[in-house]
Formats: structure tokens, C-alpha cells, sequence
């Protein structure tokens, strides 16, 4: 009996401190909903492998499904391009969030506020159907698959990423922003436009992080070459490839830069800068292609000459390639 006595205000305890922490849960759980932003646009499938991904490229007008979708407490909303004044209604309807029906880079915000756009954002492309060498003034050129009856992931590319003075620093990744990857020349000339495949941004993402696992800091990796216009690739000359996978958008020639003097690291720690150095950026892209095969395909490693120096060429053609220039 003196036992139980003891014991039972313990028991009455514990019950008390066990109801207030489900009143607490039930609080939160009750609260959480209305806590989040209304003009974020919820996470679906977007982030890449990374999980670094900060853009989604859907054709205007189309459905954000499976990529990206808008809570469901939203009942009208509009988009904000990014970098400018401009707004477009937002199409919500039972099957969902539609893109904007206009080229741009957009984010989302609640229409009484105008303000406090989403952290994801929705990049439309332009069509192009290759007519003509140049739109709005920029020269782009034409892809030779056009001529040679290439298909499949040499078939020219038609849907072209318009990239202005405003939104030229829009981060598609945590790492990246779309100037990153423009053609090098026409320096002066706006709108430009760019072929980005998202996929090479994301591995991109991931051989940083690879180099982070293998002890480097990482901080970001600089893009000598991204997307090159047919016009400025040319036919082929000058070591460029005439169907070079850069006029494709989805490759880029890299190289870590975490002391910020412009050049390659010296990664191997040999004390000197060269070859050796990119071919350590090569094993990362290795093991990331081994981790992620859905990233596969093309590096190279190539030497210093007297107007860069080593760099290593990466790319998602979907097969794998190797390749030196040393």
C-alpha cells in the first residue's frame, strides 16, 4: 500500500507533462500550414540529384507537372518575371499550375501582394524553328545537324532560354547563374540566348560536392565555355568539334578555382599547376557518373596552352566518352 501511494503522484506526473506536449504537437501541427510562405512554389521532382536546383524549363503555357506545383490554399496568384516590372496572371486550375504563356524567367507571389516571390523559379523558353540565322538581333547561326538529318540528342534544339540585362544573374543553382553559361561574344548585344540543359548544371553541382568529400573547399567551379551559338563554334576549326556537344547546351569546359587567382587550383599539391590538376577534377566527374548514372557522359582532360590553362570538358550526351589533350 505505501508503495502505491508513492508511486501514483509520479504516474499523475508524467501524465501531465505527456498531455502538454500533445497540446504543444497539436499547436504546431495546427499552425505549420498557415506558417508557410503562400507564394512558395512547393518542391516536387525540381531539385535535381543535388538537390541544388533552383529552376525548372517548361515551355510557356504548359503544365508545372511533375516539376513544380503551388499550395493548395492558393487561390490566385500571378508571376513576377525576374529582374523587371513585368507580371502575367497565373492559371490555376483543377489540373494544376501552368506556366506563364510568355518567355522569362518567373517566380511566383500571391496577387494582394505583389511581392515575396517563391524560392523556386519557372524559366519559359523561346521557340526557334531555325529559319533564320539570328533573333532579335543576336546572331546565332545554324546547327549542321540541321543539313546532315541528325536526330535524337544531335537534332538542333528549338526551344532557346532568353536571357536579358535584368535576369542574366538569376541563380539556377546554388552555384550557377545563367550568364555563367552564355556564348562568349556579341558582348553588347540584348536579349542573348541560351540552350541550358538542366542536367548538366546539376552535375556540375555534384562533382563540387564530390571535391568537397575528397577535401577541397569547393566553392565553385569556373565555366570557361558553356553554351556556344553555331555562328560562334563554327564549322568545326580551331579544335572545336563541329558537333560539339556545347552547341547542344548541355557541356561545359570547367575548372576549380578556390584561391581565386583565375586558374586551375593546384589540386594534386605538387606545387605547380597543370595537367595532373585537371586530371583530379576528372575523377570526381568519374565517381559522381559512377553514383548518379543517369548523368553520364562526356570529359575530357585538356593541358594548359598560352591562353588558359588545364581545364577538363564535361558534359550529359547521355553515353560515355573519355578523352586527353595532353
Amino acid at each position: 500500500m505505501n508503495s502505491s501511494r508513492t508511486r501514483l503522484p509520479l504516474s499523475r506526473s508524467a501524465l501531465l507533462i505527456l498531455v502538454a506536449a500533445l497540446l504543444l504537437v497539436a499547436q504546431y501541427a495546427m499552425a505549420a500550414p498557415d506558417s508557410r510562405p503562400s507564394s512558395a512554389l512547393v518542391d516536387l521532382t525540381s531539385r535535381g540529384f543535388s538537390g541544388a536546383l533552383r529552376a525548372v524549363v517548361v515551355r510557356p503555357g504548359e503544365s508545372l507537372q511533375p516539376y513544380l506545383s503551388a499550395p493548395q490554399d492558393l487561390k490566385e496568384a500571378r508571376w513576377l518575371a525576374f529582374g523587371a516590372d513585368t507580371q502575367a496572371s497565373a492559371s490555376i486550375t483543377a489540373e494544376g499550375l501552368k506556366a506563364p504563356g510568355q518567355p522569362g524567367v518567373w517566380t511566383l507571389a500571391p496577387s494582394q501582394q505583389g511581392t515575396g516571390a517563391g524560392s523556386h523559379a519557372v524559366i519559359t523558353p523561346v521557340h526557334f524553328d531555325g529559319s533564320t540565322t539570328q533573333l532579335n538581333g543576336y546572331r546565332i547561326g545554324r546547327w549542321p545537324a540541321r543539313s546532315a538529318g541528325r536526330s535524337g540528342r544531335y537534332a538542333p534544339p528549338e526551344l532557346l532560354i532568353e536571357v536579358t540585362r535584368q535576369n542574366q544573374d538569376f541563380a539556377v543553382s546554388e552555384h550557377f547563374r545563367l550568364r555563367n553559361f552564355l556564348t562568349k561574344d556579341q558582348a553588347n548585344v540584348w536579349p542573348k540566348y541560351l540552350v541550358l540543359d538542366l542536367r548538366l548544371v546539376d552535375k556540375l553541382e555534384l562533382v563540387l560536392q564530390e571535391l568537397r568529400a575528397m577535401g577541397y573547399q569547393g566553392k565553385g567551379l569556373h565555366v570557361m565555355s558553356g553554351f556556344r551559338t553555331p555562328q560562334y563554334n563554327g564549322p568545326g576549326e580551331g579544335g572545336r568539334a563541329k558537333f560539339s556537344r556545347h552547341t547542344y547546351g548541355d557541356a561545359a569546359d570547367v575548372w576549380l578555382d578556390d584561391d581565386g587567382d583565375g586558374q586551375m587550383d593546384d589540386l594534386d599539391g605538387n606545387g605547380r599547376v597543370d595537367v595532373k590538376d585537371a586530371e583530379v577534377l576528372a575523377r570526381a566527374v568519374d565517381r559522381v557518373e559512377q553514383r548518379v548514372p543517369d548523368l553520364v557522359g562526356g570529359y575530357g582532360v585538356y593541358r594548359a596552352n598560352r591562353v588558359h590553362g588545364p581545364f577538363v570538358h564535361i558534359d550529359v550526351r547521355g553515353t560515355p566518352a573519355r578523352w586527353s589533350k595532353r
